[in-house]
């Protein structure tokens, strides 16, 4: 299994990036950058988009993204007694006695897009693969795996509100969704809108989309045994591939429809605000962002990578307050989560 995701999200990364750099043939290519962990082990793939500072003080290049990165990384390594304790919560087959590290491997697939124009949502996604083995003795070839379970998800964050965006996105992942089980999209949308929740703004980063975790043969804290899921690794696989290949045509069409559209300064204000709250979640909140900063030899221009390049935090701010404007339209939705996928076409 591990060689076949890896295979897989080194595929997607590409098929996404390729979408990205057909849809602004003139802007600069995403950077490949290819690295090696220390002391332990993996290695990845970072494509990332960004256009470079003008030198002479002129607004630059107006490219369809502000800033982007799509993610692979590949890592092996030794996981800590505090890291296995927590992870016992959910896989009670981890041996735990405090005091012994397990060998662990864990690979993914992580991408956050940052458009320019302030119409044109942004939009995050990852997925990922986790084993948790035995140390083997010395006597032994390989370690036995003792947990293994795969999570993910995507989501959208507008800044301005389009409803006819956020039902395509949505329905597109329950599409995705169905071909496994009518009963994986509720859950994992809520689950969505409960995860990337900003507790002391008490609103929602966005418009959701899924939320998923710790999908593996175990029973699962979420998800009724009496439904109909995939249960095997092989079943489980398929579904994070379907998931997975619904990213472009869940997001590519949305930003081809408000790439060009005009936009004001103050647009641009709002925009910016957002992006504060974007950046409030990822380093306060994101469990990714936690674990990744805590593991030793961790490469930390990757894990920031989701960062916007700009964003704006103003004291007291007034943008939003009014219920009757199209930012207090979207504060609306953030405070009370929509039904996307079960609301009828206009």
């Amino acid at each position: 299994m591990r060689q076949r995701f890896e295979e897989y999200i080194f595929g997607l990364q590409e098929e996404i990036i390729t979408s990205f750099e057909t849809l602004d043939p003139n802007a600069p290519k995403f950077k490949r950058d290819s690295w090696q962990r220390a002391h332990q082990g993996g290695k990845g793939v970072s494509g990332v988009f960004f256009v470079p500072p003008s030198t002479d003080g002129s607004p630059g290049q107006q490219t369809i993204l502000e800033k982007a990165g799509v993610n692979i990384s590949v890592v092996h390594g030794m996981l800590p007694p505090a890291a296995i304790k927590e992870m016992r919560a959910d896989h009670s087959s981890i041996p735990y006695d405090g005091k012994t590290s397990l060998p662990f491997f864990a690979a993914g697939i992580s991408l956050v897009v940052h458009p320019r124009n302030p119409h044109a949502p942004t939009v995050h996604a990852n997925y990922r693969y986790f084993e948790i083995s035995e140390t083997a003795a010395e006597d032994e070839g390989t370690s036995k795996v003792v947990a293994w379970w795969f999570g993910g998800g995507s989501d959208l964050t507008p800044s301005y509100l389009y409803d006819e965006d956020a039902r395509h996105f949505h329905t597109t992942l329950q599409k995705a969704c169905n071909q496994h089980g009518s009963e994986l999209y509720p859950v994992f949308k809520k689950w969505c809108d409960e995860y990337f929740y900003i507790v002391h703004r008490q609103e929602t980063r966005g418009v959701g989309g899924l939320f998923f975790d710790d999908l593996s043969t175990e029973k699962h804290a979420r998800l009724s045994e009496d439904i109909k899921r995939p249960r095997s690794s092989e079943e489980i696989f398929d579904f994070i591939k379907a998931v997975g290949n619904s990213f472009v045509p869940s997001y590519l069409p949305i930003l081809e429809r408000r790439m060009s559209m005009p936009s004001t300064d103050q647009q641009r204000r709002w925009q910016l605000i957002r992006r504060g709250r974007y950046v409030e979640f990822n380093l306060v909140y994101d469990r990714g962002t936690k674990f990744g900063l805590k593991t030793p030899s961790a490469r930390i221009e990757s894990i920031l990578m989701s960062l916007p390049e700009t964003a704006r935090w103003e004291y007291m701010t007034d943008m939003g307050s009014d219920l009757e404007s199209e930012e207090g339209r979207l504060i609306a939705v953030l405070k009370q989560p929509v039904d996307w996928a079960g609301l009828e076409n206009l």
